[in-house]
């Protein structure tokens, strides 16, 4: 059915939730996020095809994660879970959780920020954009919305800040509001990502202890959260308090649920970037001792040999004991 009570056009199915209402591919009046996905995965796909055409190198793996993303956020957002999650607090967490921690890896592995560089024409138009590009690439915002004093409270305020305020009921009942809240799941996931995981230029590089840490000052937001929603006895969100009576469907059951999502979907994706970093880790620090072997075979090594001299002038001028 189609209701306009959250100040703007929305559809809440009757149904009561099932696997295949929840992927049924029923779109919102006003699909945002999935057209979003959808104008990203096109424009991503084109510059890729640019790129293979001229016969230039481009990992197609990258190309599958960015569009693997593209697809779950359209997904996420555009099928049937969409018009649940906006009676569901399990549901929203879930599109919260996959926004924020599922699909940003996706996207930033892709490396669009690299496909737009080498895919746009320097000419005409595509002169503007680079420009664009080098210019946010540079610019003071961009440094401070990818550092980690920045991205990590956003985390937190995301979480507690949403929920734990009235916040939440303010937003929510309104279109505008839980659109809003959408939007900004996705880009703190994508800001707190970047860091972590990206090969494109970025204002700064942090050295991979540095992205270690922030992982794992970031796993036991999400985990204490869930931990918070499951011992709660009384609902957190009044909004998700009423579902459709059609439903037949407990809030604090849902809320629950909405925990364990929190506690346990959460760690899967982090635990995945924690290992990836690692192993980015120990293939960078491999690389590093091959060059430097290589060096040394063909330069020899200058400040060993000098220090080997030092040590064997100083044998020389130090006296001989007597044998006794």
């Amino acid at each position: 059915m189609s209701e306009t009570s959250m100040d703007g056009p929305v559809w809440i199915p009757t149904e009561p939730p099932s696997l295949e209402t929840f992927l049924a591919p029923t779109l919102q009046p006003i699909p945002l996020i999935p057209a979003i996905a959808v104008v990203l995965g096109v424009l991503y796909l084109a510059g890729a095809l640019r790129l293979w055409g001229q016969r230039r190198r481009w990992p197609v793996w990258r190309a599958l994660c960015f569009l693997l993303g593209c697809a779950a956020a359209a997904v996420t957002m555009g099928a049937g879970v969409e018009g649940y999650g906006l009676k569901m607090f399990s549901v929203f967490i879930f599109q919260q959780l996959t926004l924020m921690m599922a699909i940003p890896p996706l996207l930033v592995l892709g490396s669009p920020g690299t496909l737009l560089l080498r895919a746009t024409p320097h000419r005409g138009l595509g002169t503007v954009v680079l420009r664009l590009a080098h210019t946010g690439l540079r610019s003071p915002l961009a440094r401070i919305a990818l550092h980690p004093g920045f991205t990590i409270p956003l985390f937190l305020i995301t979480y507690y800040g949403i929920y734990l305020s009235d916040l939440d009921d303010r937003l929510l009942p309104t279109w505008y509001g839980h659109m809003g809240l959408e939007l900004v799941f996705l880009a703190s996931g994508v800001l707190f990502t970047i860091p972590l995981l990206s090969n494109d230029p970025l204002p700064a590089k942090q050295g991979y202890g540095a992205r270690l840490l922030d992982v794992a000052l970031e796993m036991p937001l999400h985990a204490f959260f869930g931990v918070v929603l499951m011992m709660a006895t009384t609902p957190i969100v009044e909004f998700f308090a009423t579902p459709p009576a059609s439903w037949d469907l407990d809030p604090m059951a849902d809320q629950k649920t909405a925990g364990g999502l929190a506690w346990a979907y959460g760690e899967l994706p982090t635990v995945l970037i924690l290992v990836f970093i690692a192993h980015q880790w120990f293939r960078a620090d491999t690389r590093q001792a091959r060059r430097a072997d290589a060096e040394a075979d063909a330069n020899g090594t200058p400040e060993l040999d000098a220090y080997n001299a030092h040590l064997e002038r100083l044998a020389a001028q130090s006296p001989s004991r007597p044998a006794r």
